[in-house]
């Protein structure tokens, strides 16, 4: 069982969660609202998506993530930023050549993916360490090994933590290749997703079995999406792990309840000394997770 957690609150992800919550944050001002709720809760890191104010749609717009990190670290200045290079991943056949890419494709260039952390320098970024369907529809994620390389590279100058965000176990074997290869840095920091179409299952069992996977050292965070999320956390504290909560990732706080972001780290935090943790603040993290000061 892991002692001394951390925990990180995913305040908004890209999804098309805006209308199923009220809470889930969409402008500048809101997500970076959100963020101090949650380091308010007990979050030491926050995970940031963007989204258009107009459409509310995930983007990756450089200049409002610009908006959302100074205002962050104008009022938190210890909290630690964790940005999505997620976005510019998506690719879905065209439906008269699968050749070319339909309506709803974003698929952009490895360098290209990482302009706002070149320009923002976060203290860590998500680094999705591989490809995959989602859903029952026709949208693949594309993380090719060599645009990895490059990211993580880049990462490694810049002088950025990778969050090693895996979702089965070939992509714990893609992290460990990156590391090997002298692309991460130790401590390597791994966030087990789990739950999501069609990776690991949010099971006991998936979990452990990833762990296991994990090089000797490594720091790793896990969360379940919807209902599976307060268990997850639990399950990851257990393990030896640290938690991430969130709107990302779940809207509810209990069957019926609408949560907000800092409802979800105060409940997670409950969790977490229930079963005789103590919760990390950002200090702690820092050392942790081999950060250093900002």
């Amino acid at each position: 069982m892991n002692s001394g957690v951390i925990v990180t609150c995913a305040v908004t992800g890209s999804g098309d969660t805006v209308g199923k919550n009220p809470a889930v944050p969409v402008t500048p001002a809101q997500i970076a609202d959100a963020c101090i709720q949650a380091a308010g809760a007990g979050a030491a890191v926050v995970h940031v998506h963007v989204r258009d104010p107009e459409t509310r749609k995930g983007c990756r717009d450089t200049n409002l993530f610009r908006e959302v990190v100074e205002q962050v670290r104008d009022r938190d200045p210890d909290l630690i930023i964790n940005l999505t290079c997620g976005m510019g991943g998506d690719f879905i056949p065209g439906d008269d050549d699968p050749a070319v890419a339909g309506p709803g494709s974003d698929l952009i260039g490895p360098l290209e993916r990482l302009a706002h952390i070149e320009e923002l320098r976060p203290e860590m970024c998500s680094l999705d360490c591989g490809s995959m369907n989602f859903g029952l529809g026709h949208e693949v994620y594309i993380n090719t090994t060599a645009n990895l390389e490059i990211m993580a590279g880049r990462c490694k100058q810049l002088g950025v933590k990778p969050e090693l965000e895996v979702f089965d176990l070939g992509q714990i074997r893609c992290a460990n290749y990156l590391r090997d290869n002298g692309l991460v840095e130790d401590p390597p920091v791994f966030q087990l997703c789990l739950g999501l179409a069609w990776g690991a299952g949010a099971d006991a069992e998936s979990m452990l079995a990833m762990r296991n996977e994990l090089p000797e050292g490594s720091k790793w965070f896990a969360f379940g999406v919807g209902r599976q999320q307060m268990p997850m956390a639990a399950q990851a504290v257990l393990l030896g792990g640290h938690v991430r909560v969130g709107l990302e990732d779940n809207l509810y706080l209990s069957r019926g309840v609408l949560a907000s972001n800092g409802e979800l780290v105060e409940k997670a935090v409950r969790i977490i000394e229930e079963l005789g943790g103590q919760v990390l603040g950002p200090g702690e993290a820092r050392k942790e997770l081999g950060l250093g000061g900002r």
